[in-house]
């Protein structure tokens, strides 16, 4: 978790094939590895294969790079990481929280605005020995002490999220930091944050960094797209920041298929439902906007108007007037 570089259903008539892919399609962030990711799968490939099969007994603490260390936060250095999983919890029909403790409980895991983990590890249904790898935003606070949360969606025949759906207490998982985009606080008036599915997470996780700064007075405004009701599986948390943060957040929601008598906007993330809530950018508000998006790969193309020499010059974002150098996918 978006409208910029993806929009969801039928905006144009060329575009309404692509925009037909359901939210629960798997979102780049967490089933499609982008550029970026198939490079570093491919850099840590082999490495990791040697390090689940002989460094997983290291204590704990240690990394398969020997730069293990308790004074300092876990992930504030490049290398493979070995994490425990503490507790397991079903948020919704098809989403784990899955909370891994750091080695030093006194610690945050030193990843930064915007971060994240790259899982590594060899799923007994694999049926092959090069490991799968697939990315995935932390949730909770960058700044909380001890921690390390994932929310995982669990998609048909996903291989990692099935795998990781499965972990039990005490299991542990490989992972490598993966910078994103670097946040720079008070760079850009407003920022649009346009999710779809479990896109959602890395617009999290920008949420709580830029809200939690006392010196970052951005003001955020999320677009959510999802199949159902149910799928809104952090309701609770984006109502107590939009609560506490009054005038600086604003969290919308579009549901596809809402349930009988649902408050939510009916329908799909396209130009139409950009413009009424206020994201168009003609608007005086947008003038210096920041527009991220996150979602399955149909509604990023139908948004951005794909890759190439006409990649953001095409689709929604830019029928809306926004300019390439406005629009960040992760």
């Amino acid at each position: 978790m978006p409208p910029t570089t993806s929009s969801f259903r039928p905006f144009f008539t060329q575009n309404s094939r692509l925009l037909r892919q359901p939210f629960g399609a798997a979102p780049r962030r967490a089933e499609v590895m982008t550029t970026q990711v198939a490079f570093a799968a491919a850099a840590v490939g082999i490495g990791a294969y040697v390090y689940m099969r002989t460094g997983a007994a290291a204590a704990p603490g240690t990394s398969a790079t020997g730069t293990g260390s308790d004074s300092k936060p876990y992930f504030s250095g490049f290398g493979l990481r070995t994490l425990k999983l503490h507790s397991s919890e079903l948020v919704n029909h098809n989403t784990k929280k899955l909370r891994f403790e750091l080695p030093d409980p006194s610690q945050p895991s030193g990843l930064s605005l915007s971060s994240a983990l790259l899982t590594i590890s060899f799923p007994p249904t694999n049926g092959r020995w090069t490991p799968v790898v697939r990315p995935y935003t932390p949730t909770n606070p960058l700044e909380e002490p001890g921690f390390v949360e994932l929310m995982v969606k669990l998609y048909p025949n996903g291989k990692q999220s099935g795998y990781l759906h499965s972990l039990k207490p005490g299991d542990t998982i490989t992972c490598l930091r993966i910078p994103e985009y670097v946040w720079q606080p008070n760079k850009h008036d407003h920022v649009a944050l346009i999710a779809g599915g479990a896109g959602i997470t890395p617009m999290y996780q920008l949420i709580q960094g830029i809200l939690g700064n006392p010196e970052d007075k951005t003001r955020v405004t999320l677009v959510w797209g999802v199949n159902g009701d149910q799928d809104i599986f952090l309701k609770q948390e984006l109502a107590e920041l939009q609560s506490k943060y009054p005038g600086r957040f604003r969290a919308e929601y579009v549901v596809s298929q809402p349930e009988a008598g649902s408050t939510y906007r009916k329908g799909y993330v396209n130009g139409k439902a950009l413009e009424e809530l206020g994201l168009g950018a003609n608007d005086e508000k947008n003038k210096n906007v920041k527009v991220m998006v996150c979602g399955p790969p149909a509604m990023e193309k139908a948004l951005k108007g794909g890759k190439g020499p006409f990649a953001n010059k095409t689709g929604v974002l830019h029928e809306l007037g926004y300019k390439p150098d406005q629009i960040y996918s992760f």
